[in-house]
């Protein structure tokens, strides 16, 4: 499944993306680039870090994104 669509990032390598440390969305999109484009997958990534770590993720600073002509 993919939890990024704009990027094309999937679920599995979110996941290994947290289990190789990213226990926040900044560094999730640091790591595997889900997440950087428009945002919408944020609440997803969130939710997957809680459920890996076991711990409430910080929330993400939605930054809003704008785009070169």
């Amino acid at each position: 499944m993919y939890v990024c669509i704009c990027r094309a990032v999937t679920e599995e390598t979110v996941r290994a993306a947290i289990k190789g440390g990213a226990h926040s969305v900044e560094a999730v999109t640091g790591a595997c680039c889900a997440g950087d484009d428009c945002g919408s997958c944020h609440g997803v990534i969130e939710q997957m870090i809680e459920a890996e770590t076991g711990q409430v993720a910080k929330p993400s600073r939605r930054l809003r994104v704008v785009r070169a002509a």
